[in-house]
């Protein structure tokens, strides 16, 4: 079997065309990566008090966990130093268009700006009371809504929440660490509603959500008197007379009123509120090259059959199916390491080009970015053998190449590249096709607290890696082995 290798490879490099596609796959996947990146665009705009547009990139600030966050609603606070509680009877949460994750309730924050530690009971537009905190941690209370009483109590780092239907019977709904929070706090009320983005502009339509607070009760040393604060990253709201939604908070001799706008959660691509993109976006040239890859799989035997050459080879070698097995595992090799070098390249090139059109990208670790690039080279490698499998079985490259191309790359491009398309059947696509092997590139998780649409143009696919990866192997191996029954049975 290695003699037989080493024909292969010495076969495969000897031919200029072979070795051009080669290289052709991750040039194109570099330089489509690297257009897209360049078009795409975020940022901010609207006009300033003086009449000056007031603009600039996307940003998103980091949560205590290192992942990017939402961070912007309105807070009417004071501070609290050491252990202490705040407990508020809800008496309502309204909206003029109620989202079901708008939400209202009593946090306590490390500071009154974004991206710090915090924990936070609430009242949700359709999802009952519940108990977040540090942006990705979230447990369910009550269902229901409003009237419901509400309490954080705070030991050290640890803060707690409760809530009751009628004050005199407490349930405990979980406890949040926050890691290193400091001994003086800001305790308060809170509002805020997804849908508003960074990028709104004068005149948009945006909601916000109005909490209702009576029979506010603070413990512990707490100092400072009640001051409202718009928590919101850079450059903030617009201004509410320019067409932005209204903010702020009126204490009455019964309680507090809070009208907030914005959203406290991970932040994920396509949400209300969401600004980061995925680094699967620096991979959108991947169709591209996968399209290179199955025609060079598909030529890689299918120009034997043209030439005749495939009786030599099966003559010194007799044994039809090794010689197949053979082809693969080094048009797999090949391809696998100069995929893994484009996207090597294209994720940093792509990534600068996304940065410098004002896009926040979700950071990555080390591991996570091996993981994509390495995984993705295999999807590759995996369409080049599915290619060279169907050479096998049509021994016509225009047949073997429309083939791989409808069953890899359109099944791809619909679920990736339509943002119409019903979840449905984008989850169907990518669960059934050898396409489902790039949730390899997926690199945020699914939060149930988050509102998304969750389709794999957003970056989120219906399978693990390894399950996507499964299909795609089931594919090439499903065909691969129907080539070599056929070449046992068939003339050559």
């Amino acid at each position: 079997m290695i003699s037989l290798l080493r024909s292969e490879w010495a076969k495969f490099r000897s031919v200029r065309g072979w070795m051009i596609g080669i290289i052709l796959a991750p040039l194109v996947t570099i330089g489509f990566g690297a257009l897209t990146g360049s078009a795409s665009q975020c940022g901010y705009m609207y006009p300033g008090p003086d009449g000056q547009m007031i603009s600039g990139p996307c940003t998103a600030p980091k949560g205590p966990g290192g992942e990017l966050v939402q961070d912007q609603f309105y807070f009417v606070h004071q501070t609290l130093t050491g252990s202490g509680s705040i407990t508020v009877r809800m008496t309502g949460l309204t909206s003029s268009d109620l989202q079901p994750w708008a939400k209202s309730g009593i946090i306590i924050k490390a500071y009154a700006v974004p991206g710090s530690a915090y924990a936070a009971m609430m009242l949700t537009g359709a999802h009952g009371a519940r108990f977040e905190w540090n942006y990705v941690d979230d447990v369910a209370g009550l269902p229901g809504s409003a009237p419901r009483w509400l309490r954080l109590t705070r030991t050290g780092d640890a803060v707690t929440g409760y809530d009751s239907a009628d004050g005199a019977h407490w349930t405990e709904v979980g406890t949040g660490t926050l890691a290193g929070l400091p001994s003086s706090v800001q305790v308060g009320m809170f509002a805020a509603t997804p849908g508003v983005r960074q990028t709104v502009r004068a005149g948009d339509a945006a909601v916000n959500a109005t909490g209702t607070f009576g029979n506010v009760s603070l413990t512990g040393n707490v100092r400072g008197g009640w001051k409202g604060t718009t928590v919101s990253p850079p450059p903030g709201p617009p201004p509410a007379q320019d067409g932005g939604p209204s903010t702020g908070f009126q204490q009455t001799a019964t309680g507090f009123t809070v009208t907030g706008i914005g959203d406290i959660a991970p932040d994920l691509p396509g949400t209300g509120g969401g600004l980061s993109t995925p680094i699967s976006r620096t991979l959108d040239g991947t169709f591209a090259g996968l399209i290179v890859v199955i025609v060079l799989g598909a030529i890689y035997i299918t120009a034997e059959y043209r030439r005749g050459m495939i009786r030599t080879t099966f003559a010194a070698t007799p044994a039809r199916g090794r010689v197949v097995v053979a082809k693969a595992v080094v048009l797999g090799a090949v391809t696998f390491v100069a995929a893994a070098i484009g996207c090597a390249l294209a994720i940093p090139i792509a990534s600068h080009e996304l940065r410098a059109g004002g896009n926040v990208i979700t950071p990555l670790s080390t591991v996570t970015y091996l993981r994509v690039a390495a995984g993705t080279a295999l999807v590759f490698a995996g369409a080049a053998i599915l290619g060279l499998a169907l050479g096998a079985l049509f021994r016509r490259g225009v047949a073997a190449v429309t083939t791989g191309i409808v069953v890899v790359v359109v099944p791809y491009f619909l679920a990736v590249a339509s943002p119409g398309l019903p979840t449905t059947l984008s989850d169907w696509l990518m669960r059934v096709f050898p396409a489902a092997a790039l949730a390899v590139q997926q690199t945020v998780p699914v939060y149930p607290q988050v509102s998304d649409t969750y389709q794999a143009f957003e970056g989120f696919f219906p399978l693990t890696a390894l399950a996507g990866f499964a299909v795609l192997t089931a594919w090439a191996a499903g065909a691969l082995w129907l080539a070599t029954w056929q070449l046992k049975r068939a003339d050559a």
